[in-house]
């Protein structure tokens, strides 16, 4: 058997065909564009990269956006500053603080600072909190998309098991609570699991989002199953690669993410789903 490779980029450049469709609508409704606020602080070169592909989706799909580009000793008052400036800017629908930041900022704090209503990554306790009461506001980019993949190749969660590798508050943790929602029997794996190697074994539907490079062996995924591949580490060699050892789970899998290719352009394809319905809201 060799894997259906379930292509993120062409199932992204659709949804945002769609939105720039919508878009248009609204403005010739006499609506405002929507607008998106992204704030980078520093100079990382990833995050400098993350922030422009945003921004280049904005215009593609007809979007205001405008980029707030700090210096990486801003304080932790100034951001907030900032952030509430942003959160009574009634041309700005979303918030966007490009993670990781700085040692002196508390990334929690500064979540919480966003308010819920323009909080587009999704990350703030209230709209985590509705999704783990099944009332999803605006819901966490990353896990929304793996949802989205799923649902492409015609994934059936009430049968079978789904086993989520991974339990950040950023993937793991929220892509378990939409799962849940569509009626899947979820267990999470962690650096706790005792014998995750069975529980993969097991697997009818695998996300991996552990964020180490070759974690989940090929020979350990069941055959047929639906795998989606989260993980984007950067080898020595620049070579982009992800948890799975894809070479040897497409030969197993009866689908599987690509990486890069695969979640990473469905991440922002949400983001941008999120910002419109932040306006429409």
């Amino acid at each position: 058997m060799t894997a259906k490779i379930i292509d993120g980029k062409a199932i992204a450049a659709g949804i945002r065909l769609k939105l720039r469709e919508r878009v248009k609508q609204r403005v010739a409704d006499g609506a405002r564009r929507p607008g998106l606020a992204v704030v980078l602080l520093g100079e990382d070169p990833a995050s400098k990269i993350y922030v422009r592909n945003k921004i280049n989706a904005c215009a593609e799909v007809g979007f205001e956006s405008r980029v707030h580009h700090l210096d990486d000793s801003t304080s932790q008052g100034d951001l907030l500053a900032l952030i509430d400036q942003l959160n009574n800017d009634d041309v700005i629908d979303g918030i966007l603080v490009q993670l990781p930041l700085p040692q002196q900022i508390d990334d929690n704090i500064i979540i919480e600072a966003i308010s819920p209503a323009k909080d587009v990554d999704g990350f703030h306790p209230c709209n985590v909190g509705l999704l783990a009461q099944r009332r999803p506001g605006l819901r966490p980019c990353t896990a929304r998309g793996v949802m989205r993949l799923l649902d492409e190749v015609g994934a059936v969660y009430k049968q079978g098991k789904t086993v989520m590798i991974g339990a950040s508050n950023i993937v793991g943790r929220p892509t378990a609570l939409e799962l849940l929602i569509a009626g899947a029997t979820v267990t999470v794996c962690h650096r706790f699991t005792e014998d995750m190697r069975a529980e993969v074994e097991r697997a009818d539907i695998l996300i991996v989002a552990a964020g180490k490079p070759g974690l989940i062996p090929g020979e350990w995924i069941k055959r047929g199953a639906i795998v989606i591949d989260v993980g984007i580490n950067r080898m020595p060699d620049g070579k982009l690669v992800g948890d799975v050892q894809f070479d040897s789970a497409v030969e197993r899998a009866g689908y599987i993410t690509p990486v890069p290719g695969g979640v990473g352009p469905m991440t922002v394809a949400m983001l941008l789903e999120n910002t419109l319905r932040a306006a429409e809201m």
